[in-house]
């Protein structure tokens, strides 16, 4: 699976949802100062939550990862893009939740309040939730 991910800034909650994800077999594209070059060093949170969510909704990326400071920001940018559900995560009940009723594509995850374990839980229910197939006419009402 080809998961996108980015933040504003680089930390260690950052590198280790890096790490957790390429453990789980997925091949990770990597926006925002996560990426390590002086181009992307750069880029402000609206930037980043915007390319997540084009590379989500153009198919480069099944999925995205997304961070900031509160994770406010990019959920809104990622959220801006047609297309994109993304979803401000605090817990593993939640990231279920926006991926069995929502169908949330992008997990935003608050690089204030998020511990490396509670990513973990999250990523971890993220992908094994499968968006209920009740909640796909709802899901359509979104697209406008």
């Amino acid at each position: 699976m080809r998961v996108v991910m980015g933040s504003d800034e680089r930390t260690p909650l950052t590198d280790a949802v890096a790490e957790d994800l390429r453990g789980r077999g997925c091949e990770v594209l990597l926006v925002g100062p996560v990426a390590r070059t002086p181009a992307d060093d750069a880029k402000q949170w609206a930037q980043v939550g915007r390319e997540v969510g084009e590379a989500v909704a153009t198919g480069a990326a099944e999925t995205g990862v997304l961070f900031c400071w509160t994770g406010t920001g990019a959920s809104i940018a990622a959220n801006k893009v047609a297309g994109v559900r993304a979803a401000l995560c605090t817990d593993a009940a939640t990231a279920a939740g926006a991926r069995r009723w929502n169908d949330a594509n992008v997990l935003v995850m608050s690089l204030r309040l998020t511990t490396p374990e509670l990513a973990r839980e999250m990523l971890t229910v993220w992908f094994d939730t499968e968006p209920d197939p009740g909640e796909a006419e709802n899901v359509a009402r979104l697209e406008g």
